[in-house]
């Protein structure tokens, strides 16, 4: 006997497939993963002393308009990796 969980599962693959990748698409999507967070890493650091400066400094709207700063850009990073993880998907074969 089947759990709800498991039936539930059968009534979403039928009505949207789930996507066979290829070796070389998970490839290609690990390698963005990878890359991206080394993206994401260098902003951190970048920011990271100039947060500490102004904090240092006692200019705490600064650090809030920094770390605001960092927010935005890891955001617009994350979107951009995803929307080149969806090229990359759409391309792959449907079962």
């Amino acid at each position: 006997m089947k759990s709800s969980y498991e039936l539930a599962l059968e009534r979403l693959n039928k009505s949207a497939p789930v996507a066979k990748l290829s070796s070389a698409q998970k490839k290609q999507l690990a390698e963005l993963d990878s890359k991206y967070a080394a993206k994401i890493a260098e902003c951190e650091l970048a920011l990271k002393d100039e947060v500490a400066k102004a904090a240092a400094a006692g200019e705490f709207e600064t650090v809030e308009q920094l770390q605001q700063q960092l927010s935005n850009k890891r955001n617009a990073i994350r979107a951009e990796l995803e929307e080149k993880k969806d090229r990359i998907r759409a391309g792959a074969t449907k079962p």
